[in-house]
């Protein structure tokens, strides 16, 4: 057993000794690639999102320096027709590439990467004979042509480099050449049966294409048939529910609303496990490096970005372009770059049919909320810490508080939102009772039996407030909109709490450019 070759299964036999969500399912993804063009695979999500685990599954599985039989035999994979083909039969390579950024700092990291591995692969193979000046590449040929032998490859945090390391550096360019060298080098079909590189980010683009482009890439924006496998289904969340008595509905408002390719609703892994351990919902993703960089990057001084973050915090969506970002967090050149280096973080989900963007749940909305409070959008986050009086006026019934505080949150937002509607007033009161995300779920335009209710909120479980409806109404009055919820027969989530319901009526006069308002009770 080696340092980096052969390590064994004692990482993935410490997650089976832990609470285990079976994603063995993407080692048949992977055996099918072995042996052919598509052998290498690039599979990045956000931290947190179970990169290292995957990584950790693929080396137990293949490596041929232990007997792995018993960690897989109740999962998926065991009853695949390829388990048996595959399981041990290789020399595994496993590299994690935090251990190196984290020792060396200079521009010879990679020298010293090749280094360390060559000597500990030559130290598993003795009789092997190569050059003393050889690189690990020329080993690694000569190894596969004496003994037979195909390697596997894993590289965990592939772009640790690339984060530490800025663009044009020498250390970079030396890091590009080398990932060459391994995986684009003309024999390295015949070194490796498959490689399997994880990260944060899709390999680097350099003016058009991947610097590796015969690899397959997965990642957040499109993240193939291996979708199921980047976080946890609600199916895999209900069922940990249900094991630890935890409410489902909690866990689903705080880390639900991922939308990964073909899969709808995808949670947070991590922090649905620390909430089960924890016994309690909170934002355990705060922690995770990205923070500060989230703030970073939402104040880039680029048109529309502060627009499009208030939409989003309002619950909107903003349509992105994907395409241009060059895998770069250093290089962001406008709007939709930001935006995609924020997907590909994990602080925005991404619909891949509407090429829209959005924040996904509560969890990451208070992260975003923090990294607001850390720019200088004054306007913003006066806005945002007003709306909890705000909620408190508008249950206390005190109709002239509730319009000073609507024309507050119009007088801070006119300057970034047009507002000439019922949908940009909409908008802005999306904000304005941001606070109210703690005990409701909020609906912008729910359908109700005629037409839509412009806001609805509704009380989350085992909280004991009303229901509350908004209509908006532009240039008319107050009891207009009143009269215009009235007519209107509520859906069955609003029904419900016909009992305790308040019924909310916002008019903006375009003349006196003040609100008024009237509140009842339905």
């Amino acid at each position: 057993m080696g340092t980096y070759i052969n390590i064994g299964n004692e990482g993935f036999r410490r997650a089976r000794n832990s609470e285990y969500v079976d994603k063995s399912g993407l080692i048949a993804i992977v055996n099918k690639k072995l042996f052919t063009e598509q052998c290498f695979s690039c599979v990045t999500r956000c931290r947190r999102f179970g990169k290292s685990m995957a990584a950790k599954m693929l080396c137990a599985y293949y490596d041929h320096s232990v007997d792995s039989r018993s960690l897989f035999a109740d999962l998926e994979i065991a009853s695949h027709p390829s388990f048996e083909k595959h399981l041990n039969k290789y020399p595994v390579i496993y590299l994690d590439m935090t251990s190196f950024v984290t020792r060396y700092h200079d521009d010879d990291i990679v020298g010293m990467i090749d280094a360390e591995l060559k000597a500990d692969v030559l130290d598993s193979y003795p009789d092997v004979k190569v050059r003393e000046k050889g690189d690990l590449m020329e080993c690694l040929i000569r190894i596969a042509a004496e003994t037979g032998e195909r390697f596997f490859f894993i590289i965990d945090e592939w772009d640790a480099i690339c984060r530490e390391f800025k663009p044009g550096t020498s250390a970079m360019d030396n890091y590009v050449n080398w990932l060459r060298r391994m995986f684009k080098e003309v024999n390295a079909s015949n070194v490796f049966a498959g490689v399997y590189m994880t990260g944060i980010l899709p390999v680097k683009k350099y003016k058009t294409e991947s610097a590796l482009n015969n690899f397959s890439e997965y990642s957040m924006v499109e993240p193939g048939g291996m979708a199921r496998y980047f976080g946890f289904t609600k199916e895999e969340v209900r069922a940990l529910a249900e094991k630890y008595d935890f409410d489902f509905d909690e866990l689903v408002k705080w880390y639900d609303g991922y939308q990964i390719g073909s899969e709808p609703s995808m949670f947070n892994p991590n922090s649905v496990m620390q909430a089960i351990d924890k016994e309690w919902c909170a934002s355990y993703w705060g922690a995770t490096g990205a923070f500060n960089a989230v703030a970073s990057y939402i104040q880039m001084n680029f048109e529309g970005l502060k627009d499009d973050v208030i939409r989003m915090l309002a619950g909107g969506r903003v349509k992105v372009n994907t395409t241009k970002f060059q895998n770069d967090m250093s290089v962001i050149c406008d709007n939709d770059d930001v935006l995609t280096v924020l997907i590909h973080l994990g602080y925005l989900g991404y619909d891949r049919r509407k090429s829209e963007c959005y924040i996904p749940n509560y969890e990451v909305a208070c992260e975003m909320k923090n990294a607001v409070e850390k720019t200088n959008w004054t306007n913003v986050i006066k806005s945002l810490r007003q709306s909890e009086q705000l909620l408190q006026s508008t249950l206390d019934g005190d109709c002239e508080a509730v319009a000073r505080g609507v024309d507050a949150a119009h007088d801070e937002h006119t300057s970034i939102l047009s507002y000439n509607n019922e949908n940009s007033l909409a908008c802005v009161l999306s904000i304005a009772y941001y606070y109210a995300r703690n005990d409701y779920v909020i609906h912008r335009e729910l359908p109700t039996g005629k037409g839509f209710a412009d806001l609805v909120l509704i009380p989350r479980k085992n909280v004991e407030s009303p229901a509350i409806v908004l209509e908006l109404k532009y240039d008319k009055d107050a009891d207009s909109a009143i009269d215009q919820i009235l007519r209107k027969q509520y859906p069955a989530k609003v029904a419900q709490h016909a009992d305790d319901l308040l019924l909310v009526g916002v008019n903006y006069d375009k003349e006196t450019k003040t609100h008024t308002c009237k509140i009842l009770h339905g």
